[in-house]
């Protein structure tokens, strides 16, 4: 039982072998097609919701009612989720919870390159983090069993280049032998009031201590013993450059991220001449083995901005340069609008008409292309109409006029209702534009609560 998958597509079987009865995501590249593929499997009740925090939201519902919840969203939507997920931390699960946040490094989608690593040291709970399709699924499955194990939800970080690689992987069938779902009245532990809030913080400092001790045994976790002169800490896809490009150094491969296995990093330590961190992003696993009193090599020779590459690798290590590859020499293709798109038409009059336009997250970013170039801010989702009340209320009387909010139908639900209530309290004086496809649209064409609606 053997299939090609991408490791996206291998997380939602993960997801189905590890018994999951609710599924629940806000659609976002790179992370979009695990729930699509979860629908495959009926047993999965799979649904989009609203935003990033009503998905989680959701899961802790399925979790609390003792069933496994896997929630799927990109690494801005944690931002979002944020809220339920550091108090979800102290109350910990019932049946597991596991978090994917498919981060995206190079910001090939995104307008941010945010290092979701950050999170869980943040939140306090344990994060995985593949390096292929195959550790996308076992990674997947193992989450749940340590999310129940240490009464934590577990958070799985993906990468773009994790998210859409396809490699084979060996498929096995579901779990069996769940407890039933049913309903566990605990408010002690579920009802996070100041008083019973103060006590779960100890358990959760505590359960950290014994995932970094715990993980130092965890086959997640490995030593890679290939000589003393040169030692190299990596994880996800990092982990597979570090093999293309310096195949003879030694490497602690970790599954784990955090927390990180410090009796493990320092027995890999003596076992090399120097030591090397290769990471994407943050100094984020560099910082800790520094803490340590660790001599270490990391962001003096590698980037903290963009994606790792086997050519940069290559290149902060002072080796020779590969060949660039007939893909690396394609020119490259900026995203546009659809052909016919009646988008198309309200940008190009807002541009005629001079109009100040507060942008949003979606298709309509795509107005600040050339050549509509009609798009003046865009910072997050459902920043849009916020943004322009925030701006009228500073313009003399003749500018507020040329104040236009632009928004589509899936971001107004998604957290831009709650700036158009605002609006209309306050008395701002901004246009709102809402753009209606009746679908998310740039993240391809999923459901939405408008197009549900008759």
């Amino acid at each position: 039982m053997k299939e090609i998958l991408s490791g996206n597509e291998a997380i939602a079987r993960g997801a189905y072998e590890a018994g999951v009865k609710v599924a629940c995501a806000y659609p976002g590249t790179p992370s979009t097609e695990i729930l699509e593929s979860i629908t495959r499997f009926p047993e999965v009740n799979a649904s989009w919701a609203t935003n990033e925090k009503v998905a989680l939201e959701v899961g802790i519902g399925a979790s609390f009612g003792g069933a496994r919840a896997l929630v799927t969203m990109k690494h801005v939507g944690v931002n979002v989720a944020a809220d339920p997920l550091f108090t979800l931390s102290y109350t910990g699960v019932n049946g597991g919870l596991v978090l994917v946040t498919a981060d995206d490094p190079e910001l090939h989608s995104s307008q941010n390159e945010q290092d979701n690593r950050n999170y869980a040291k943040f939140a306090k709970v344990p994060m995985l983090e593949p390096s292929d399709s195959q550790e996308c699924l076992d990674f997947t499955k193992l989450a749940f069993e340590i999310s129940e194990r240490y009464d934590t939800p577990v958070m799985l970080r993906t990468t773009t280049r994790i998210s859409h690689s396809k490699s084979v992987v060996q498929l096995s069938e579901p779990v069996t032998g769940l407890p039933e779902p049913h309903l566990v009245k605990n408010p002690a532990k579920y009802v996070m009031l100041p008083g019973n809030a103060r006590g779960r913080h100890y358990i959760v400092e505590e359960r950290t201590v014994t995932l970094s001790k715990d993980a130092c045994s965890m086959p997640i976790n490995r030593m890679e013993l290939r000589g003393t002169k040169i030692g190299i800490i990596t994880a996800g896809v990092s982990y597979q450059y570090v093999r293309e490009v310096l195949p003879e150094a030694s490497v602690l491969k970790l599954g784990m991220v955090h927390p990180l296995p410090f009796d493990l990093i320092r027995e890999f330590a003596s076992k090399v001449d120097q030591l090397f961190v290769v990471e994407e992003l943050d100094p984020f696993i560099e910082e800790q083995v520094k803490a340590l009193g660790l001599a270490v090599t990391g962001k003096e020779i590698l980037s903290l901005c963009g994606e790792l590459t086997p050519g940069r690798l290559r290149k902060g290590f002072g080796l020779p340069e590969a060949e660039q590859s007939a893909i690396e020499k394609l020119p490259g293709r900026p995203p546009n609008m659809c052909p016919g798109c009646p988008h198309r038409g309200v940008f190009y009059t807002l541009n005629r008409l001079k109009a100040y336009v507060s942008g949003d997250i979606g298709c309509y970013t795509l107005g600040f292309m050339p050549p509509l170039s009609a798009m003046d801010t865009c910072i997050c989702m459902g920043a849009s109409i916020g943004m322009a009340t925030g701006v009228v209320k500073v313009l003399p009387s003749e500018e507020q006029q040329k104040v236009v909010a632009v928004i589509g139908d899936s971001t107004f639900l998604h957290t831009g209702v709650n700036g158009l209530m605002d609006m209309v309290y306050n008395k701002g004086a901004a246009t709102v534009i809402i753009l209606d496809n009746r679908i998310t649209a740039m993240t391809g064409r999923q459901d939405n609560p408008p197009r549900a609606t008759p």
